[in-house]
């Protein structure tokens, strides 16, 4: 007798999720999280720390872990572009998933941010002209600051993004994109 000679039943476990079940669950229970009381305000804006989030993360993806991504060549938590600028790379791995994000360094105007201090022109509509704007040098605060920023992203990307907090497009009419944290 042989193994050829038995049919298999299909297997049926009662009582127990699917990978895609589990992982679908956890998602939705990350994006149904409020975390409206964690929140903090800075130049207007509110948001949720990092720690916060992080946190809240924990919660449900107690054995989660999170990597900064190094620059094999210098060790450090950055990867820099003398052209374009410094890239900063996170990932987070949780129940067998793991998701990489990527945050430029950026000034409070949204500019990519070198290691050496640079200028741009803007047309100033008012007095007709083009004005120059400088943008520092990143240090090692704007590069932490990204870093952090960052893991949130890919908190995100496991579904901790609803935080009941004003969509951009909703944002009031004189908002602007410069007042980021």
């Amino acid at each position: 007798m042989s193994s050829e000679d038995f049919e298999m039943a299909p297997m049926a476990f009662t009582g127990h999720k699917s990978y895609e079940e589990e992982v679908t669950e956890k998602f939705n229970q990350l994006t149904s999280l409020n975390l409206n009381e964690k929140t903090e305000s800075k130049n207007g804006l509110t948001y949720v720390s990092w720690a916060n989030a992080w946190k809240a993360f924990k919660e449900v993806y107690p054995t989660a872990s999170y990597r900064i991504i190094k620059d094999p060549q210098t060790n450090m938590p950055y990867f820099v572009d003398p052209l374009m600028g410094i890239m900063v790379f996170t990932e987070v791995s949780a129940n067998g998933l793991t998701y990489e994000m990527w945050l430029p360094v950026m000034d409070s105007a949204n500019k990519a941010m070198k290691l050496e201090a640079y200028t741009y022109q803007v047309w100033d509509k008012v007095n007709r002209q083009y004005v120059e704007k400088k943008v520092e040098a990143a240090d090692m605060f704007c590069i932490n600051r990204t870093i952090m920023r960052c893991l949130v992203k890919c908190l995100a990307m496991f579904g901790l993004a609803k935080i009941c907090l004003k969509p951009w497009n909703q944002a009031p009419k004189n908002h602007s994109r410069t007042q980021l944290p």
